[in-house]
């Protein structure tokens, strides 16, 4: 039997649920205004997006029942949407493709979904849209499973006062674990004034992780040109360590490049920072090249590290 409180809250989110399938407008008969459901449109952004994937793979990456999505891929089939290519190195495997028309299709229904989305943006003000995008990446932490059953963090966007708070905690942590001076402190509040001063929030990014409300990590996306990510500032505290919290910043770090359309990431670390670099490299990050340096009170060795999108 259901309590007071848990059925309340449960009408809440069924409620939320009917708000946000009317005004993202997936109960039409046709999605975006094309002959595609919600399902349909889903496969054909997904197949658009992956190299090399197979219907299995995709069947897995987004849940749906084998029969289901076969039934769908058989239709696209006659519609000529998609292509089966048999995979050189292994004749038992055979790689989605969209054709011709159907890559004409995606761009119709990412053209349609964006400018829809553009139109929603454009009547809410620049605090609203970093309060509707803060939210809904914190929805999609807690409901995250992996970051549900192992890992009691969410990450959010920055807002007043968390710029303060990465300055002092670089300062703190990297004095106490590598005995740098002020002036690794002095370089990482240039780093964060010159964010918030030139801040393109359709380029750039930065995001606070969170334990109990208090922050614990942080990371910043800037953009270094109109091709190419920098990555600055990973920080996780101490008590956070070992949650996969690192990895978890640099992968929003990824996605988002991705969807930005970036087509390299670069950072810059230094040797000495064994537990960055071993996250960089989970990630993919390739060691590019070294330089030597004296820094922060010490002689350092500084090294750029590499991801191709």
């Amino acid at each position: 039997m259901l309590s007071e409180k848990a059925k309340t809250r449960i009408g809440k989110i069924r409620e939320f649920n009917r708000f946000y399938t009317r005004i993202i407008g997936v109960l039409r008969e046709g999605l975006l205004h094309s002959p595609y459901s919600l399902t349909e449109a889903r496969v054909i952004f997904e197949i658009a997006h992956r190299d090399n994937i197979t219907a299995t793979n995709l069947c897995r990456e987004i849940g749906l029942d084998h029969g289901y999505l076969s039934r769908i891929l058989s239709r696209f089939e006659k519609q000529k949407i998609i292509e089966r290519i048999v995979s050189v190195e292994d004749k038992r495997h055979r790689f989605l493709s969209l054709t011709d028309i159907g890559r004409k299709a995606f761009e119709q229904l990412d053209s349609r979904s964006s400018d829809e989305i553009a139109d929603l943006l454009n009547n809410l003000d620049e605090m609203d849209q970093l309060k509707l995008l803060g939210s809904m990446n914190t929805i999609e932490s807690i409901l995250d499973k992996e970051l549900k059953y192992a890992n009691p963090f969410i990450l959010r966007y920055h807002r007043p006062g968390d710029m303060g708070w990465i300055t002092y905690r670089h300062g703190i942590l990297y004095s106490q674990e590598y005995g740098w001076n002020e002036e690794f402190e002095a370089a990482v509040a240039q780093i964060v004034a010159d964010f918030v001063k030139n801040y393109n929030p359709d380029r750039e990014r930065c995001w606070i992780a969170e334990m109990g409300e208090e922050p614990v990590g942080s990371v910043f996306i800037v953009q270094e040109n109109d091709e190419t990510a920098k990555l600055r500032l990973l920080l996780v505290e101490p008590k956070a360590r070992g949650l996969g919290l690192g990895n978890k910043l640099v992968e929003e770090c990824v996605r988002f490049s991705r969807q930005c359309g970036y087509k390299k990431i670069v950072l810059w670390t230094n040797s000495v920072l064994l537990g960055a670099r071993r996250i960089y490299e989970k990630n993919g990050f390739t060691f590019a090249e070294q330089d030597k340096h004296h820094s922060y009170g010490h002689d350092l060795i500084g090294e750029t590290w590499e991801l191709i999108l």
